[in-house]
């Protein structure tokens, strides 16, 4: 296994829903620091890994959360009941089995509902929603399951281990473990005379708040968002209309939620596009439809950060079974580490009149 094929495979494992991404902070510390002049954990819990430089600012942002739940209430006979943190389609989530993570360590549980035996006929036909589920700990009371260190507010993450699949990954998480591991191997890489600012965001899934915080206190020169893409390359995605593929390299985000996230400016475009071309990296470009990225709150940032958004495509994603491939992953970083040596090129003109203010 290679080191980038096992870093992706720790970050698939690790656990962090939102507000809770300690583990993978951590993983992101311990491979970096080595390779940076500084890092800290600001307020929010983003970690800020700082590259020095010259006086050209450059970020790259990739979050760490993943979605989850969060227990929310404890039946008298011992069962939780749950929110979802993140955007889920209940459908995915009904029997998992689950990891709560609870003040007296990691206590395992599943994810269950009525099963179809005791249903009626209509109630077959409908979608079970996440507020019909409940989590078994094999508790019996209130009292038991407090004593096991679960409570409310306990967040919860599925309990999935990353595995291959032919030549390809599966796992949980890749939404957004393979964008961090683009993000900390592109920092390896990177040989650019910039200033670098490579930070693991906090709450995107449910906000995109890391990025935000982070992106004001920094103010770079310019931005990449490092995510994953959904891929339309299996049964039933052809009435979709958009073309990203697993093994097809990198995809580059033109615009994403119909326009009403980020729409790329055209000088960022070119510098991602031409960089690429140069490089001979094979890529891919999106016109997204569906969610959006930390290239949101990034772009809009005080008087506005020139952004672009780098993405693995992804398929099945927001499940526990997400799939990606390495070479996508591998290809993605070195994109971006040619990116953030070619950036000062394409937004001089940019630069030098905000150092004239």
């Amino acid at each position: 296994m290679s080191e980038l094929e096992e870093l992706v495979f720790r970050l698939s494992n690790a656990h962090g829903i939102s507000g809770y991404e300690d583990e993978i902070r951590e993983i992101v510390r311990a491979e970096l620091e080595e390779h940076v002049d500084e890092i800290k954990v600001d307020r929010m819990g983003n970690i800020v890994c700082v590259k020095n430089g010259n006086d050209f600012t450059e970020m790259i942002a990739a979050h760490m959360d993943e979605i989850g739940f969060m227990v929310k209430y404890i039946e008298e006979n011992g069962y939780l009941r749950i929110t979802p943190i993140g955007g889920w389609f209940s459908q995915t989530a009904v029997n998992q089995r689950v990891i709560l993570h609870g003040k007296k360590g990691k206590v395992l549980g599943v994810l269950g509902c009525k099963p179809p035996h005791f249903m009626k006929d209509e109630e077959r036909k409908k979608i079970i929603e996440i507020r019909d589920m409940f989590i078994d700990i094999g508790a019996e009371t209130k009292d038991e399951v407090r004593e096991m260190g679960v409570d409310i507010g306990t967040p919860v993450t599925i309990d999935r281990v990353c595995r291959k699949i032919g030549k390809y990954i599966t796992g949980k998480a890749m939404d957004d473990r393979a964008g961090v591991a683009v993000m900390v191997e592109a920092v390896k890489r990177t040989e650019t005379d910039a200033t670098v600012f490579a930070v693991g965001t906090v709450q995107e899934e449910v906000g995109l708040k890391g990025a935000r915080t982070s992106a004001y206190s920094i103010t770079p020169d310019v931005a990449i968002a490092l995510d994953t893409a959904p891929s339309t390359d299996f049964p039933g995605a052809e009435n979709v209309k958009i073309d990203v593929k697993l093994e097809k390299g990198p995809v580059i985000t033109v615009a994403d939620a119909s326009g009403r996230g980020l729409i790329a400016s055209r000088k960022v475009l070119e510098w991602l596009v031409e960089t690429a071309g140069n490089y001979k990296i094979e890529h891919q470009l999106e016109v997204g439809e569906g969610g959006t990225t930390d290239a949101t709150a990034i772009h809009l940032t005080k008087e506005g950060i020139p952004t672009g958004v780098v993405s693995v495509p992804a398929r099945y994603i927001h499940t526990p079974v997400e799939v990606i491939s390495l070479k996508d992953v591998d290809l993605s970083a070195e994109l971006v580490a040619r990116a953030l040596e070619t950036a000062p090129d394409y937004f001089r003109d940019e630069w030098h009149q905000k150092m004239k203010k």
